[in-house]
């Protein structure tokens, strides 16, 4: 099944098989903290910059391999996306309450142990899903599938199962939102690995539009150029 992940909606089937956290990577993160408060000015104040940084440390390649230059953009890249899918880091949760129960897949045989309704989209990139919950925590050592919540009570937790998604998952997408970005597949590539059976290949372009928009304005930022084939 391809993933999709809709605006404040969270990731809606799986991606690829979930992975360990990597190895490697140094020097300080490439985004500042002014430079932080500028790409959301108006955010919740859950998502802290430190949170962030904090959570690099479980994914130490994440814009850390490469020259500056591409560390930057996929910086950037990913905090378009990130962006997208929370308003500017304005919601912490997926806004549509009706649509909660629709996260659970009891055909999984560990089911759905916090409720039916409790996998609704939560974090820097929308987590949702009894299976992602699971594939996550594992990864991350953190019992997620019992504890959903965990990940809209610590910002941390909300920024590395973004870490998480970015990082192993390919969605509908054949390239991982990091590997898009190092291997220089562009930014359009890391859409489709997030939502591209909805808004790639003449689907909603304007949903596409806008992550081209933020990935330009935040690359201006990073002072990088944006690269090559930015659309999907």
């Amino acid at each position: 099944m391809a993933a999709a992940v809709g605006l404040l909606g969270g990731v809606v089937a799986p991606g690829a098989a979930s992975a360990a956290p990597g190895a490697g990577g140094h020097g300080r993160f490439v985004v500042s903290e002014a430079q932080f408060e500028r790409m959301f000015p108006h955010r919740d104040s859950f998502f802290t910059y430190d949170g962030l940084v904090r959570a690099t440390a479980a994914y130490p390649r994440f814009a850390r391999t490469g020259g500056a230059a591409l560390r930057r953009r996929e910086a950037a890249a990913f905090l378009a996306n990130v962006s997208h899918e929370t308003g500017g880091l304005y919601y912490v949760v997926a806004q549509n309450k009706e649509t909660y129960p629709v996260f659970c897949d009891e055909s999984q045989s560990y089911g759905c142990p916090a409720g039916h309704d409790a996998y609704y989209g939560r974090g820097a990139i929308m987590l949702s899903w009894n299976f992602n919950y699971k594939a996550a925590g594992d990864a991350l050592g953190l019992d997620l599938l019992h504890d959903p919540w965990l990940v809209e009570r610590d910002p941390a937790v909300a920024w590395m199962t973004a870490l998480w998604y970015w990082n192993t998952q390919t969605g509908p997408g054949t390239l991982t939102g990091h590997e898009a970005m190092v291997e220089r597949a562009g930014f359009g590539e890391t859409i489709r690995s997030l939502n591209g059976t909805a808004e790639c290949d003449g689907g909603n372009t304007a949903q596409m539009r806008h992550r081209v928009g933020l990935y330009v304005s935040f690359t201006k930022i990073l002072h990088v150029g944006a690269g090559h084939a930015l659309t999907c």
